[in-house]
């Protein structure tokens, strides 16, 4: 599997996400990733694996604990495809604004005769 492909697949669960959420605000060990979830270390771990192996987070071992912390260019590629992508949408509407704008039935001109014989009426 494409390195994009792992990342995106990681970034699709939703306990993944909130890993990485908590992990925003500084690195953490495995039990305190796992205290807001309802599920066992070995569950919470298999979701680390993936986050690992996606290359969003790194594992390390510090004495008795097991600590994480997010990998800022693990999420470089993702961030690239993304913004590639912005960038081909926003010149895609820029270029149909234009369009529209060359394209937009001109605003009719009343005639002074026209104005006059309405004002009559």
């Amino acid at each position: 599997m494409d390195t994009l492909s792992q990342t995106f697949g990681a970034l699709a669960d939703p306990t993944r996400r909130a890993i990485l959420a908590r992990l925003a605000s500084g690195a953490a060990t495995v039990g305190e990733l796992a205290e807001p979830f309802d599920m066992s270390l070995p569950a919470v771990s298999r979701h680390l694996r993936v986050l690992t192996d996606a290359g969003l987070i790194e594992r390390h071992t510090e004495a008795q604990w097991r600590r994480c912390s997010l990998r800022g260019e693990g999420f470089r590629a993702a961030a690239d495809w993304i913004e590639f992508y912005r960038r081909f949408w926003e010149q895609q509407f820029d270029r149909l604004d234009a369009f529209l704008k060359r394209t937009a039935p001109k605003p009719v001109k009343e005639t002074k005769e026209k104005s006059r014989r309405r004002r009559r009426s």
